[in-house]
């Protein structure tokens, strides 16, 4: 009851910061701005005829939705990383959890209800985004992209390792660097994986090895290339003529490893948690 009042308190909490709302902002501007591109993208794509026309017209539509997807994971990094961010070291600055670490609650029961409350919101948030641009894939083109649902526990993945990543450093840094570490490690995953899709392409093996250790080291760039790919037919992903479909695929074991991940990341914030004084 105490770890499920902490969740209650955490989504209630989320709700009426203004960062929330500004990322919503954000996010109904976007899908306005995708449904409107993908409208003339398909006017323009219908007056031509024939088989390969259908193949280019497949092929574009498939395109224009995981380049929407790509655009809501940016956006559901934000808010991975920005709402958990204070959600530990500023509490401590202000002293409110001096006031709740007084009652009889554990300190892990506050990492771990934090952590899922704000995870809850970060999956709402991905599930209507994502949902948004599947609706307007579907309801412009009538197409849907496939594995759908394998996709979508990618990139929630990805989400919990991020907002993992942001309460443990909650729990021992400062807002400040909490918010650079987190953004500095994605972008040095996404980077490494950039790094390992063109050695692929130029079959260079060291390239390929750097971008297997940023994946180790940071596994939310790997969950989105395995969403991407699980998200093309099997055709247009063998075709890899998109930079959705370069590289390697992540493996099974790379899904095992960004859970074991998470769980070493909610150890150590629990940890820190426990030995920060407030």
């Amino acid at each position: 009851m105490r770890f499920l009042a902490i969740v209650r308190f955490t989504l209630e909490e989320a709700a009426r910061r203004r960062v929330l709302l500004a990322m919503l902002l954000c996010g109904g501007a976007f899908l306005v701005l995708y449904a409107v591109g993908f409208h003339f993208l398909v006017r323009d794509l219908a007056g031509e005829k024939g088989a390969m026309a259908t193949l280019t017209r497949q092929f574009v539509v498939n395109m224009f939705t995981i380049a929407g997807l790509f655009a809501v994971n940016f956006l559901m990094v934000m808010s991975a990383v920005l709402l958990p961010v204070d959600t530990l070291s500023g509490e401590i600055t202000t002293g409110v959890l001096q006031t709740v670490a007084a009652r009889p609650v554990a300190r892990a029961e506050i990492v771990l209800g934090k952590w899922l409350g704000h995870l809850l919101v970060v999956w709402g948030y991905l599930l209507a985004l994502a949902s948004g641009v599947l609706a307007i894939a579907w309801f412009t083109a009538h197409r849907a992209p496939p594995h759908v649902p394998a996709a979508f526990a990618c990139l929630a993945l990805e989400a919990a390792v991020l907002v993992s990543l942001s309460i443990a450093g909650g729990a021992r840094l400062s807002t400040v660097t909490n918010g650079v570490l987190a953004f500095g490690l994605f972008g040095f995953a996404f980077l490494g994986g950039w790094v390992e899709q063109i050695g692929s392409f130029v079959n260079n093996d060291a390239t390929r090895n750097i971008g297997t250790v940023t994946s180790l080291i940071m596994p939310t760039d790997a969950m989105w290339h395995l969403a991407a790919h699980l998200l093309q037919p099997p055709f247009l992903a063998q075709m890899r003529m998109s930079p959705f479909s370069m590289g390697p695929v992540p493996s099974a074991a790379m899904v095992v490893w960004a859970v074991l991940w998470i769980v070493a990341a909610l150890a150590s914030a629990v940890r820190g948690f426990r030995r920060r004084p407030l």
